[in-house]
């Protein structure tokens, strides 16, 4: 296939995806045949074949024998957004730490369906050119990789990550960039460098459970600003509660908050910073998501409209290529130096093999196609267990529409307890993340987060069909 071949087919999905989206096109509606959308479009009989392969693949459209292409179900008809946050309704039987533990204590065993890990699967990540770069890193290093690495970081690495951080608005030079192990160990050094034990950091709710743990390993406050579940964080809420409350920071996921996925307009991120900035008080972004956007750009992140160096701005590769590797890194602006204490105190430098591979995996210029190919897939993925939510769930449950990211977030009615279900989905061999973790005061007792970061299959289908019969009973 020639580059404008694949142009074309997948210009031409675009539209018709487009219409399906918008309700033009709705559930049964009968598309052109192959023959007439080639004549209509001006285009190759095996250019509009791919096309509606493609849009088949992600569960729009389906083939019917000797009958042609019909829509199969129209996002618009799906069941609504959960709503913004209620009152909190607190577990009584075991406590959020507690449930934390369970929840991810057999993630390992074999013949669970995990629906509960916001991750790529194994068969979304480019195993075999990891591999090579890896070996290839062994090979050329002087010592094998088995020395003590630059303490701020692989001047290697840092030269790709400052590459990178055009995408989402920056222009970063490597001298910015420290290194971790992992997006977690960047966040846990911001938040050293920036508090003390008994300061209190706003964060999101519903938002992700191990940001709580980190905070109350340190010894801090937390205050819980809600999150619509598509914009983002209320800045309504967070301005009236900076009045009220002294914050030492702020930590937030501004792009597909995991759980809800959602992601803030840029213009709100604007405004969130420049709140912030007025306040002088630091705002510790977790970008983890931000590469994973399903629209046609990827959104901006906080850090770009940072003027005063108070935005602090943290990811990590564990969500795009090898949550093994535990290669993260961090633009801490003004306080730089404050955080490469912390690491040296920590942990002195980073783990010498894995981020030189990692270097040497985007030095060869395979990130951009691997990312590319990882967008799609989890974009298809999503339509497909959100297809399969509707069909095999009861009516009641309202689900997000995520633009990016693994998750999806359900409300279910509110007379089922998330973690009661969880405990019987368990015994189905079905690991599912129960709402009461993504809060420290275990509210969200009705919701479920669930990943679509596996293939759909069979096995998934079955999953959520047990899945939405034990909501019925």
């Amino acid at each position: 296939m020639d580059n404008s071949d694949g142009f074309l087919y997948s210009q031409v999905a675009g539209r018709l995806e487009e219409m399906i989206g918008n309700g033009v096109l709705r559930t049964g509606d009968k598309l052109p045949s192959v023959r007439a959308l080639s004549e209509e479009q001006g285009i190759s009989m095996s250019t509009a074949f791919k096309a509606y392969s493609e849009l088949e693949m992600k569960g729009l459209v389906e083939a019917r024998p000797k009958s042609g292409y019909y829509v199969r179900f129209t996002p618009q008809e799906l069941p609504p957004a959960p709503f913004a946050e209620r009152q909190p309704l607190p577990p009584k039987d075991i406590s959020v730490d507690e449930m934390i533990r369970e929840v991810y204590r057999n993630l390992t065993s074999e013949g669970i369906v995990r629906l509960s890990v916001a991750a790529p699967a194994l068969e979304h990540l480019p195993e075999a050119k990891l591999n090579k770069s890896m070996m290839e890193a062994l090979r050329e290093d002087a010592n094998s990789c088995i020395q003590y690495d630059d303490i701020q970081g692989n001047p290697r690495l840092r030269q790709q990550l400052a590459r990178l951080s055009f995408n989402w608005g920056g222009s970063t030079g490597p001298e910015e960039i420290i290194t971790t192990q992992g997006c977690m160990e960047a966040l846990s050094f911001c938040l050293q460098a920036l508090t003390r034990p008994g300061d209190t950091v706003a964060i999101e709710a519903p938002g992700y459970f191990g940001v709580s743990m980190v905070l109350h390993s340190h010894g801090l406050k937390a205050l819980e600003a809600p999150v619509h579940p598509e914009t983002g964080i209320d800045l309504d809420y967070l301005e009236d509660a900076l009045k009220r409350v002294p914050v030492a920071a702020c930590l937030f996921v501004p792009n597909f908050n995991n759980p809800t996925g959602a992601c803030m307009p840029d213009e709100r991120k604007e405004r969130l910073v420049r709140m912030l900035a007025r306040r002088d008080i630091p705002l510790i972004e977790d970008d983890i998501y931000g590469d994973l956007y399903f629209g046609k750009s990827r959104p901006l992140a906080c850090k770009h409209f940072d003027e005063k160096g108070l935005v602090l701005y943290c990811s990590s590769f564990s969500k795009m290529l090898a949550p093994g590797y535990r290669v993260g890194w961090c633009i801490p602006g003004r306080f730089h130096e404050q955080v490469l204490r912390q690491k040296l105190a920590h942990t002195v430098t980073s783990a010498t093999p894995t981020h030189a591979a990692m270097a040497r995996f985007l030095d060869a210029g395979r990130f951009g196609l691997h990312m590319r190919r990882l967008r799609k897939a989890l974009h298809t993925q999503c339509l497909r267990y959100t297809q399969a939510i509707s069909d095999h769930f009861p009516e009641g449950v309202r689900v997000t529409r995520p633009q990016g990211g693994y998750t999806l977030w359900l409300e279910l009615p509110p007379e089922i307890n998330a973690y009661t279900l969880y405990r019987q989905a368990i015994r189905h061999n079905i690991s599912i993340a129960p709402g009461q973790i993504f809060s420290a005061d275990g509210r969200f007792s009705n919701y479920i987060r669930l990943s679509y970061g596996a293939p759909f299959s069979e096995e998934i289908e079955r999953s959520l069909r047990v899945l939405g019969g034990l909501i019925k009973v």
